[in-house]
């Protein structure tokens, strides 16, 4: 989840216009030009690129107080490089790009702090993207599900619950696999009791050999996530 400094976050709400978000609509497609950001204050909200043959790549999933189409800022006639698919019902925060821009430039402390933001929010990206280069197809599933536990895991007493409904589908689309191959790593874990499922959620219940299998440079939470 987003860590957004006081002054940052008031910042943000002094720009910002209410909007009540529907399940499945979209706060904006990729390649549609852009003068808006937002901040979610409920809900969640997927994040998400579609190549020239219609693959699906989920990179985010956001959630209260974190911040999407940021990458806007500072750019002539920009466009969205993602996609944003509202997953529940909820309610955003609405900035204009431009009084955004002006807001920052004439507060250097907050400017400060939005870069620090960025500069961290950069940074778990390259992680993500970095797994799904190096560590292969098995590989990207292990980090998916690593950050799923870090960013909605709960503590039971048969291992960590991901407290979040999703598909393999879904999951294929995080990892930039095929269902099929999903369904077959999946199994793998099952086999070795890394993981069972239960009412479409997983529960981990040895995240340390998950860790070990993906390689893990043992990063903070605040790194490695899924949001």
């Amino acid at each position: 989840m987003t860590n957004l400094s006081p002054p940052l976050k008031a910042l943000l709400q002094t720009c910002a216009t209410t909007k009540k978000i529907k399940k499945d609509t979209y706060l904006f497609h990729q390649g549609e030009l852009a003068n808006f950001m937002y901040i979610i204050l409920a809900g969640r909200v997927q994040i998400g690129k579609t190549d020239a043959e219609g693959k699906e790549l989920t990179l985010r999933i956001c959630q209260k107080n974190d911040i999407v189409g940021e990458l806007i800022l500072f750019a002539d006639h920009p466009k969205y490089v993602f996609s944003a698919k509202c997953l529940e019902n909820g309610e955003v925060g609405v900035i204009n790009r431009e009084t955004f821009e002006k807001k920052l430039l004439e507060n250097k402390d907050v400017a400060f702090e939005f870069m620090k933001w960025m500069s961290d929010h950069f940074r778990r990206t390259q992680t993500k993207f970095r797994d799904l280069v190096l560590n292969g197809k098995k590989g990207a599933l292990y980090s998916t599900l690593i950050r799923m536990a870090n960013s909605y895991g709960i503590k039971t007493k048969e291992g960590i619950l991901i407290d979040l409904s999703i598909s393999n589908r879904e999951l294929a689309n995080f990892c930039g696999s095929t269902r099929e191959n999903i369904n077959r790593t999946l199994q793998e874990l099952r086999t070795q009791d890394i993981l069972s499922l239960k009412e479409q959620k997983i529960i981990i219940h040895d995240l340390k050999r998950l860790k070990e299998l993906n390689h893990c440079d043992d990063c903070s939470v605040n790194i490695c996530n899924i949001d």
